[in-house]
């Protein structure tokens, strides 16, 4: 397995992040999300390129969906969960049954302590929706299953991290979501975190204002001085090192180059259009917050190449080897 660059993820950590502390070997689990989709390749091309290095995986999900995309290398365990026969390009809400109970019977095996981490192919939140289920992903899906913590989805790519305060909403609900104390919330997720699952001892946060020109001292909006500017100093207050709010347009050069660690943004787009043309094919969706150490790909289901031979598998690798980094940071934090 390649090194961690620890100026994509966080601190290289010793020993090699295939292994826990005392030699044990990490154990992953992997989903294989919506079958129709391209989770199936990316999973099986990326397992059969070591990406796992010498972990143990289990794969949940659709099974033959994955026999059917290469296979799985020699050693890979797997546990068979489908609701629906589909076929690649083809997806069934049928099928969201069974994508569903693989994810919820990984991250319990991960509470359970019998995995240090997971890794999940992508899903269709359409499809879900269309099945009748309402969770609008994955992160509040796994928040419900851990029962604690403040789930707090954070992307990675090529030197940048990126967190949305709001995640899967519209955009004209974001004022009304955000308050002071949900923004403290994850600056202090962050603060706890970074160090332990990333090795950056002292993470330096800055976070983006709502409005242009981060409401260009109240012109623009009041977000700013009513919430945001309150959170950053009540973080502050705390020891952590948050900054801002910033102005979003010139922040995220700042970052990439740098200055910062990570940047709290206020919406879905707002960090994901910066992350993704940052590192676009690169990047890594980590959820925060949980007792569950998770990653995965930052791209969907990709319908529309399902089965052709055009996936990469590059974002599936990446996601491999942060969940390898956090799992071993994870464990030595807990002197295992």
């Amino acid at each position: 397995m390649a090194n961690v660059d620890s100026k994509r993820f966080g601190a290289r950590s010793e020993p090699p992040a295939s292994v826990g502390r005392r030699g044990a070997a990490l154990r992953i689990g992997a989903t294989v999300g919506d079958p129709a989709g391209i989770g199936p390749e990316v999973l099986s091309s990326a397992l059969r390129a070591g990406a796992a290095g010498n972990a143990e995986v289990i794969v949940y999900g659709d099974l033959g969906a994955v026999e059917r995309a290469g296979g799985l290398p020699a050693g890979v365990q797997g546990r068979r969960f489908a609701s629906a026969p589909v076929r690649p390009g083809a997806p069934d809400p049928a099928a969201a049954t069974g994508v569903i109970e693989a994810i919820q019977h990984a991250a319990r095996d991960c509470l359970a302590g019998e995995l240090d981490a997971i890794v999940t192919a992508p899903i269709s939140k359409e499809i879900w929706g269309d099945a009748g289920y309402t969770w609008p992903g994955h992160t509040e899906l796994l928040e419900e299953i851990a029962g604690r913590g403040r789930a707090v989805m954070m992307l990675a790519g090529q030197g940048l991290r990126v967190v949305p305060a709001t995640i899967h909403c519209a955009l004209r609900e974001v004022p009304s979501r955000l308050s002071e104390k949900g923004l403290l919330e994850i600056l202090q997720v962050l603060a706890a975190d970074l160090p332990r699952r990333f090795g950056l001892a002292q993470p330096r946060i800055a976070v983006c204002g709502l409005n242009p020109h981060a409401s260009d001292g109240g012109r623009f909006g009041d977000e700013e001085q009513r919430m945001i500017a309150p959170a950053v100093a009540a973080a502050r207050a705390q020891g952590i090192d948050a900054n801002g709010p910033f102005a979003a347009d010139t922040l995220f050069y700042r970052a990439a180059h740098g200055e910062f660690d990570v940047v709290l943004g206020m919406y879905h787009d707002q960090v994901l259009g910066p992350l993704k043309l940052h590192a676009f094919g690169r990047g890594v969706n980590v959820t925060l917050g949980l007792p569950i150490v998770r990653s995965s790909p930052d791209h969907g289901t990709a319908f529309d190449i399902a089965g052709k031979g055009l996936a990469d598998d590059g974002s599936m690798r990446e996601a491999f080897e942060v969940a390898l980094e956090m799992a071993a940071n994870e464990r030595r934090s807990r002197g295992a």
